[in-house]
């Protein structure tokens, strides 16, 4: 499997740029976000649990989050591996998630982060903001808030990866395409040699 760590801050385009390479590598999108949701609305034990405490004004714990990742992991047998969004955030995160791939046999193949300037990114997000419908796209201190926060979480995470020499930092600033080649030309050299992308599995049978 192909096991990716996407950072962008926002509006720097990590949504787009998923979706392509979602469908380029057979990957499944974990948002912890999409997954508390998804397990409140089921309502399975780590929802109502999720859901007690965040009705409580609390934070929900790693273990619960990482107990819905590995339910997405089961329930995704097939996939040709995951993208992982907005996680992890911190370094016992990092931790956490590497322990629970090693259970399963995988790992975090690399991180990569996108890096677009501040004002660059309060001014997408504000030209954003008159169609998305988001209050926190129309208001520039609530833009910068946003940044910040993500500028010292990924500063923690990306050294963790460092370490491992999984981390790679690109400008986020330029066409999509060529952005997109560039993350996937970071992507091939760290894949496992099964992780074929539909593309290489259909030019290898007709070769």
């Amino acid at each position: 499997m192909l096991n990716i760590v996407l950072f962008g801050p926002p509006g720097a385009g990590k949504g787009t740029q998923s979706q392509k390479l979602i469908a380029r590598y057979n990957l499944v999108h974990l948002s912890t976000g999409d997954l508390l949701r998804a397990q409140i609305a089921q309502g399975t034990d780590l929802g109502i649990r999720a859901k007690k405490l965040m009705d409580e004004g609390l934070l929900v714990p790693d273990e619960v989050v990482i107990g819905m990742i590995d339910n997405a992991l089961q329930d995704n047998p097939n996939a040709g591996g995951f993208i992982f969004d907005g996680f992890p955030r911190t370094v016992p995160q990092a931790r956490s998630l590497d322990e629970l791939l090693a259970k399963h046999d995988e790992k975090i193949n690399c991180m990569i982060a996108l890096e677009v300037g501040e004002e660059e990114l309060v001014k997408r997000l504000l030209e954003r903001g008159k169609t998305s419908g988001r209050p926190d796209d129309q208001d520039e201190s609530k833009i910068r808030r946003r940044v910040t926060v993500y500028n010292t979480e990924t500063a923690q995470v990306a050294g963790y990866y460092a370490e491992q020499k999984k981390f790679h930092a690109l400008n986020g600033i330029g066409e999509i395409e060529s952005i997109f080649g560039q993350i996937c030309g970071l992507i091939d050299k760290h894949k496992p040699a099964a992780a074929e992308t539909p593309a290489e599995a259909t030019k290898e049978v007709k070769a």
